[in-house]
C-alpha cells in the first residue's frame, strides 16, 4: 500500500473505506478502529481525519456503501420483472442471502449508533428509503386500490418481519425452536402476510 501523500483526497477516502470494509467483514464492527485502518493503508491517524471527521463519519460512509451493495442485490433480484408476489419473495430471499454472505457488514448497519444528539445523514436515510420503495412498488402493483399510506406501512411491517427472521437465524435462535431454515420461515411469513393483505381489499 502506498505511503501518505501518494494519493489524492478522494483516493485516500476510497482506500480507507475499503480497509474499513475488510476489517469489519473479518472481525465485525467491534474490530474496527482508526488505528487499524491507518495501519492497513500506510497513513497516519491525522491523515485519516483530513478525509473523515471522526470514526463515526467513516462508519456512516462505509455503511452507506453497504446499503448501495444491498440495494444492488435487491434490484437485480427483480430485474426480470416477476409478478408482484414473486418479486416480493425474490426481494426477501435476496435480503436473506446478503445477510448470510455479508453478515458482519450487514450487522454493522444496525449495530452502529451515533453519539447522542447526532442524526443519520440524508444520504443514509435516502438509501434506506429506496429499499423500502422497492417493496412498496410491488405491493402497490399487487393491491393498486390500497392507499399509499397503507402500502408504506405494509412494506415496513413486512420487512421488519424479514429482518427479525435474519437476526434470529444468525443468532441461531430459530434452530433452537424447531430447526426451520430462515428461508422457510420467511416464506411462511410472506405467504400468510400477503394473503391477508390481498384479502383485506
Amino acid at each position: 500500500m502506498g505511503r501518505r501523500n501518494e494519493h489524492t483526497r478522494e483516493e485516500l477516502r476510497e482506500i480507507s473505506l475499503q480497509a474499513a470494509e475488510q476489517l469489519v467483514a473479518a472481525h465485525g464492527l467491534a474490530g474496527l478502529s482508526t488505528r487499524k485502518v491507518v495501519a492497513s493503508i500506510g497513513y497516519t491517524v491525522g491523515s485519516l481525519y483530513m478525509v473523515f471527521r471522526n470514526l463515526d463519519d467513516l462508519i456512516v460512509q462505509m455503511n452507506e456503501r453497504t446499503l448501495d451493495a444491498l440495494y444492488g442485490k435487491l434490484a437485480t433480484a427483480v430485474a426480470n420483472r416477476p409478478s408482484p408476489v414473486a418479486a416480493i419473495q425474490a426481494l426477501a430471499q435476496a435480503y436473506l442471502s446478503f445477510a448470510l454472505v455479508e453478515t458482519n457488514r450487514w450487522l454493522a448497519l444496525y449495530e452502529h449508533r451515533l453519539p447522542e444528539g447526532q442524526t443519520v445523514t440524508d444520504p443514509f436515510t435516502e438509501k434506506v428509503a429506496r429499499m423500502f420503495e422497492l417493496v412498496q412498488h410491488h405491493l402497490a402493483l399487487l393491491c393498486p386500490q390500497r392507499p399509499a399510506a397503507d402500502i408504506a406501512l405494509a412494506a415496513r411491517a413486512l420487512w421488519s418481519g424479514i429482518h427479525g427472521i435474519c437476526v434470529l437465524s444468525l443468532d441461531r435462535k430459530l434452530e433452537s425452536v424447531g430447526g426451520r431454515s430462515m428461508q422457510e420461515v420467511a416464506g411462511s411469513l410472506l405467504d400468510n402476510y400477503l394473503a391477508g393483505f390481498v384479502g383485506r381489499n
